[in-house]
């Protein structure tokens, strides 16, 4: 009977192993979940303003264009020459 008792320890043991496994992995999923939902979050955030920065560059551009034409095309090729620089290196 002695053994019989050692081994009903070790499944109880085991038993509680699995548990205690089970919620960490359930509260490392949830923190994980978390994570992502909050990270989307700030993703359209960022994305919205983004929008927001590309509409008020549009509209300077345009104004420029038609205000200063040769100025907004000089400029336009130096940008195009710095990044052209910047990729090839």
């Amino acid at each position: 009977m002695a053994q019989s008792s050692q081994y009903s320890g070790r499944s109880d043991t085991a038993s509680d192993l699995k548990d205690k496994a089970a919620d960490q992995i359930k509260k490392a999923a949830d923190r994980v979940e978390d994570f992502a939902a909050s990270a989307a979050s700030q993703a359209q955030e960022v994305g919205g303003r983004v929008q927001e920065v590309a509409g008020n560059v549009k509209g300077a551009v345009d104004k420029s264009l038609k205000d200063q034409p040769m100025a907004t095309l000089a400029t336009a090729a130096i940008i195009g020459f710095v990044l052209g620089a910047l990729w090839k290196s």
